[in-house]
């Protein structure tokens, strides 16, 4: 079986709360998952907070939600221009989506 491909998409604080877990959960059980966060909207805010050294690698942040906040990523955090093109662009590419 291929592995799972999953984006966890994060528009909210506390979606992105929910993503945490859920990565972490997924992860446990599938260790061959690929996970990406994918945070916009409200979220970033939050996402440019987080320490938690298992998560930033999962984080995928909105460009355009960081300039609309005024907000810089946190250092080696992956920026996408634009969520909602990213998210459609991964679809298209055989990648599992569900909303936290």
């Amino acid at each position: 079986m291929a592995a799972i491909k999953l984006l966890i998409h994060a528009p909210t604080p506390e979606a992105l709360m929910r993503a945490q877990n859920n990565a972490r959960n997924l992860l446990k059980l599938e260790a061959s998952a690929v996970v990406e966060i994918v945070v916009n909207g409200a979220a970033v805010g939050a996402a440019i907070g987080i320490i938690d050294e298992s998560i930033l690698p999962l984080l995928v942040l909105c460009r355009n939600s960081l300039q609309g906040q005024q907000l810089d990523p946190p250092a080696g955090v992956r920026v996408v221009a634009a969520a909602v093109q990213y998210l459609a662009q991964q679809q298209a590419l055989g990648w599992l989506y569900i909303r936290a």
